[in-house]
């Protein structure tokens, strides 16, 4: 017994030497949260600091002009490096007029850097009168950052003092080398207007209202030629026929009566986008089939309707399928609405249940509203035990 007592008494004091310890580190813990929480505005405020002057970019004219004294390009912050290369590039190739240029004592002959090869290479030579070496102003502005990383190149950082012409109609390079390369993304640079993703992130209201009233034209004529249920193409459409076909007659006589369109369509438009190609075309006799088809369905407004189906081959041996709906509008009057022509690759009256059950449902029409059937003449149709008219 006296052992065991003497067992908890010691257990007892582990524990209290152990509770506080706990809170010595507790209030300890208490004392220093000022400190960390000063430390942690510190933090933010110079994150908020730094953030604030990578915002507040390079001021553009105060970028050095001699090729010595310049950065490299990969040196700047990310979103300030457009911004100076176009600054570059706006100003210039750096080529000053010195009287005599010093000569080089690399080799044994006193070569210099000649002035006439300003207008040989007038749109990226440059020339350094701190280090007496020429460098390349596009290979400079968009230099292989791997390049830069493994101790520059010539032209771009490293400066070149060999005065020898071929050595600069080398560094010119054929139409894949790295400075011709480099020169046509200074060109890029400077017409980004022109690139697609301009074109269709930032087009002016101009552009917007041109191109809705070219669309205009041709959605017009579209909707003409569908009801009136002309042809659109003809025989021949190239620029010798006297007859391009329905469509492209009826643009072209669209043009020259109205003012409105006549310097937006056909030669005056853009050569990949008139408009008017095939694919053009029937999409938009797809949009007017979906606005149509809409509409009857909101006619409709799943009420009561009767099924008019029927199936022939086509002059191509394609089997095919017309529905036809047959309900009274909300004008009180019996109506039939002509839905499509739909192509089917078996004739059998399971075949042709399921086209039209698919065609319903999409639709949201219901067998249940069924008030009456028509079909053809055929056994597939007409069949008192499985023909179309039984499974329906």
């Amino acid at each position: 017994m006296f052992n065991l007592a003497i067992q908890v008494l010691n257990s007892m004091k582990r524990y209290f030497a152990l509770v506080s310890s706990k809170l010595a580190q507790s209030s300890s813990s208490t004392q220093n949260t000022p400190r960390v929480e000063e430390n942690l505005s510190q933090l933010e405020e110079k994150n908020h600091h730094s953030a604030k002057k990578q915002k507040q970019g390079v001021n553009l004219n105060s970028l050095p002009t001699d090729s010595k004294e310049r950065k490299s390009i990969w040196e700047y912050h990310p979103n300030d490096r457009d911004e100076i290369r176009q600054a570059y590039i706006q100003r210039g190739s750096h080529q000053p007029r010195v009287l005599e240029f010093p000569q080089s004592d690399i080799s044994r002959l006193k070569r210099r850097f000649n002035h006439k090869w300003y207008k040989i290479y007038h749109d990226w030579l440059e020339y350094s009168e701190i280090e007496d070496a020429a460098y390349c102003l596009c290979c400079y502005l968009f230099q292989d950052k791997s390049i830069h990383e493994g101790g520059g190149e010539a032209f771009s950082s490293i400066g070149f003092r060999s005065w020898h012409k071929k050595k600069l109609d080398t560094h010119d390079g054929g139409p894949n080398s790295d400075h011709n390369q480099a020169k046509k993304k200074c060109e890029d640079i400077m017409r980004q207007e022109q690139s697609i993703q301009a074109a269709f992130v930032k087009p002016s209201n101009q552009i917007k209202l041109e191109y809705r009233i070219h669309l205009q034209a041709s959605v017009d004529i579209v909707r003409l030629l569908l009801n009136q249920g002309l042809a659109f193409r003809g025989h021949r459409e190239d620029e010798s026929s006297l007859n391009k076909g329905n469509f492209f007659e009826i643009l072209s006589w669209y043009a020259s009566r109205c003012d409105r369109i006549r310097d937006l369509v056909l030669k005056k438009a853009p050569k990949n986008n008139q408009l008017t190609s095939h694919k053009i075309q029937k999409d938009i006799v797809t949009a007017c089939k979906l606005d149509i088809v809409k509409a009857i369905m909101e006619d409709l407004n799943g009420d009561y309707f009767s099924l008019l189906v029927h199936e022939s081959c086509d002059m191509s041996c394609k089997e095919q399928m017309t529905i036809i709906l047959r309900y009274v509008d909300s004008g009180g009057s019996v109506v039939e609405r002509f839905i499509g022509v739909f192509l089917v690759y078996d004739t059998s009256a399971l075949c042709l249940k399921e086209v039209v059950i698919n065609y319903l449902t999409q639709h949201s029409l219901s067998l249940s509203c069924i008030r009456g059937q028509f079909y053809d003449g055929a056994s597939n149709m007409q069949g008192h035990l499985s023909g179309l008219k039984v499974l329906i």
